[in-house]
Parts: C-alpha cells; structure tokens; sequence
C-alpha cells in the first residue's frame, strides 16, 4: 500500500513534521510511504497512492498561497476516493493551525476524498482533524521536537485505516 504526505515548507518545520508523519505509516507492515514537497510530487507514485496527507505551516491563520495554489490543481491527481488527512505547523499555540487543517479537509472533500479522523477512539493523544506541531522559533518553550511523536502516531492511525479500507500489499 502507497501512502503519501505533501507539505509546503518555509522554514524546514513542516517538511520535518512530514518526514515524522511518513515514519509512523512506514510502520504499518506493506505500507511505502512517502513524503513530497509540493513542487516535486511524483505523479507516477501518487498514481497508485491509496491515501495522502497534506500540510502546511500557518500564515495569518491561512494555508500558504502556495499550498492554496497547489490544491487547486491538485484534481488532476485523482485523489477521488482515496483516504485524505492534514496537519499543520504554526508559531504561535494559537497561531492558525486548525483553521489550516480545516482548510485543507475541505479542499479534499471537494476533491471526493475520505477524510480521516481517529477522534477519540484511539485513545491517548486524541488528534480529531489532524496534528499541529508549534516550532520554537517564537515560542521558546515549544519546538518541533516536542510534537514529533504526535505526528508519528497520527501517521501510524492514518496507515491503519488505510490497511483496513483498502488492503496492504
């Protein structure tokens, strides 16, 4: 099963939250997973892609214009029918980010995605719409660090109902 995780990256904090993202599907046996920066996704692997995540960081409250950009040529993929989910990055702790996810939910709803929440059925750390990590650049009591295992865990739930809709190779 092929999963992918693409992300807009200003600072090299959201690709990193990516990359964690791609670790935790990695985890689920049969899963190849991988992370692509929104100006080098590869078509031929998004073609047999069985589910994508798509983040980026927060920009006054906003998804970037290139991410904004990017989904809206994004129909193009197919993603129809395929497992969708999102995560952000911010600076501040209440810096946009869910407002950023929920944009991005939307967008992949439009797209005829299915979007993926775990909720709080999966118990400890409950993650309803997607992860957000807060880096340290502003807040110097945060850092990207200490979200790394939440968007791994994510990454983890995401590649598990992946398997269960659709199979693992």
């Amino acid at each position: 099963m092929k999963l992918a995780v693409i992300y807009d990256s200003v600072t090299g904090n959201t690709k990193q939250a990516a990359e964690w993202i791609a670790e935790g599907m990695n985890q689920v046996n049969g899963t190849d997973a991988r992370a692509f920066h929104i100006d080098s996704v590869d078509a031929e692997f998004m073609a047999c892609i069985s589910g994508a995540v798509i983040g980026c960081p927060s920009y006054m409250a906003a998804m970037t214009p290139n991410m904004h950009a990017w989904l809206m040529s994004a129909g193009k993929l197919g993603l129809a029918g395929k497992l969708g989910g999102a995560f952000a990055t911010e600076q501040y702790t209440h810096g946009g980010g869910e407002t950023v996810i929920q944009s991005i939910l939307t967008s992949e709803l439009c797209f005829g995605m299915l979007c993926y929440s775990g909720g709080s059925s999966k118990g400890k750390p409950v993650i309803h719409r997607g992860p957000i990590g807060v880096n340290g650049n502003v807040e110097l009591q945060n850092g990207m660090e200490n979200y790394s295992q939440t968007f791994r865990i994510f990454g983890e739930r995401f590649a598990q109902k992946a398997a269960e809709l659709f199979g693992a190779d």
